[in-house]
């Protein structure tokens, strides 16, 4: 009989001619082998000889690979030492750029996979790409359009690591006006090397044409005035009334809806039963200068109508209409421009306003129907102007004013 065999980090197989109970018998043979990352150091195959020995000897020794060389500018980290299956990870210092293997692993021959690499001075710019340029359309009633995107994509051609990204323009989600907008993005590595990209927003604003104010009226408009979204209302001067669409819409098919309405001349219904129902027709659209005289000889009558009737374009300017209440029953005469009033209106309208035949007298009534000012006397036009310019005027009326100058 042989030892029994034992080998650290190894097996043997072993083959008794005597059968397996005799495994360390005379003649037994047996086949050596080491665990994996571990290499046999002796032969492979012994047997049991006469002397009680086995005919050789041999163990298990661990596979190691040699250190590996530092690399200038650069270093590595290994897992598990230098035995078989460590692998050594290569990494260059900010600036430098890694060339040749990457990683390394240690073999069952023990030597290194791959050559040993080198780290040189990173001069290539990274790698930038901008989104795509695109176009959009401004929002409906406004001059700008929302617009998003997703950041560049960026990659550094020697370690990965980009430093800073710098944006030239607004941000993503930020609202452009109409035009062409240039996007810049430069971004910069370890080695503060560069590279820039590009691209364009262009927005695009609908627009409609021009709308033309109608004769005798106004426009007033939302937004820009004819971009898509935008609303026109149409406006008559006092004394005018409009016939057709007051509203129209700017349509996305730089179409307008609806068509162009008219401002007509107020029509003046004097064939009524009430002076409230002559005085409902100007509600909100003109103002009224009731004139009272106890005769067409009067002088201060004569007087006060020579001096109105060379100012007809101020007057319009300022939506007065004239209501002449002239003598004394039976010949008393009511007018409103050529429109003759009826002896039962005039003695209302008198009775309403409180104005007394015996004498000349005036009433001056804004676009609501309230008594503003009343005058025992003739008053001059420049006068009666600047009461109503200073303290009749509406905000929508001023402005327009104020648009259109005095064409007086």
């Amino acid at each position: 009989w042989c030892a029994t065999l034992n080998i650290h980090r190894g097996e043997a197989t072993c083959y008794s001619p005597r059968g397996s109970s005799y495994r360390s018998s005379l003649g037994t043979r047996c086949e050596l082998s080491c665990a994996r990352g571990y290499r046999l150091v002796g032969p492979s195959t012994i047997q049991c000889l006469p002397s009680r020995h086995w005919s050789g000897m041999a163990y298990c020794r661990q596979i190691r690979c040699h250190v590996l060389p530092a690399v200038l500018q650069g270093y590595y980290v290994c897992s598990d030492g230098m035995q078989m299956d460590s692998r050594c990870d290569y990494t260059c210092l900010p600036g430098y750029q890694l060339e040749g293997d990457r990683r390394r692993i240690c073999m069952e021959d023990g030597r290194w996979s791959g050559s040993d690499p080198i780290c040189v001075a990173d001069m290539e710019p990274p790698k930038i790409r901008c989104p795509d340029s695109r176009e959009r359309i401004a929002e409906p009633g406004k001059l700008t359009a929302t617009i998003y995107w997703d950041p560049p994509r960026v990659r550094d051609s020697a370690d990965g690591i980009i430093k800073r990204v710098l944006l030239r323009g607004p941000e993503p989600g930020s609202e452009f006006p109409e035009g062409e907008h240039v996007i810049r993005y430069t971004a910069h590595d370890q080695a503060y090397n560069r590279a820039s990209c590009k691209f364009i927003i262009r927005v695009q604003v609908r627009r409609c044409p021009v709308l033309k104010p109608p004769q005798n009226g106004h426009l007033s408009c939302t937004s820009d005035g004819n971009n898509y979204g935008a609303t026109c209302e149409y406006l008559c001067e006092g004394g005018y009334e409009l016939q057709g669409t007051s509203l129209r819409v700017c349509q996305s098919t730089q179409q307008w809806t609806g068509s162009q309405p008219l401002c007509a001349p107020m029509q003046i219904n004097t064939a009524v039963n009430s002076a409230a129902s002559l005085l409902d027709q100007f509600h909100e659209k003109r103002r009224l200068f009731v004139i009272s005289a106890p005769d067409p000889s009067n002088r201060y009558y004569k007087m006060q109508m020579s001096m109105l009737q060379q100012t007809a374009c101020g007057l319009d300017l300022r939506h007065v209409t004239i209501i002449e209440l002239v003598g004394q029953p039976p010949h008393e005469v009511g007018r409103i421009r050529e429109h003759q009033l009826s002896f039962s209106l005039i003695e209302e309208l008198r009775q309403f306003l409180r104005l007394t035949r015996a004498h000349f007298n005036a009433v001056l009534l804004d676009k609501a129907g309230t008594d503003r000012e009343r005058y025992i006397s003739p008053v001059n036009p420049d006068e009666l102007f600047v009461f109503i310019d200073t303290h009749l005027l509406g905000e929508r009326e001023a402005a327009q004013r104020e648009q259109s100058g005095d064409p007086c």
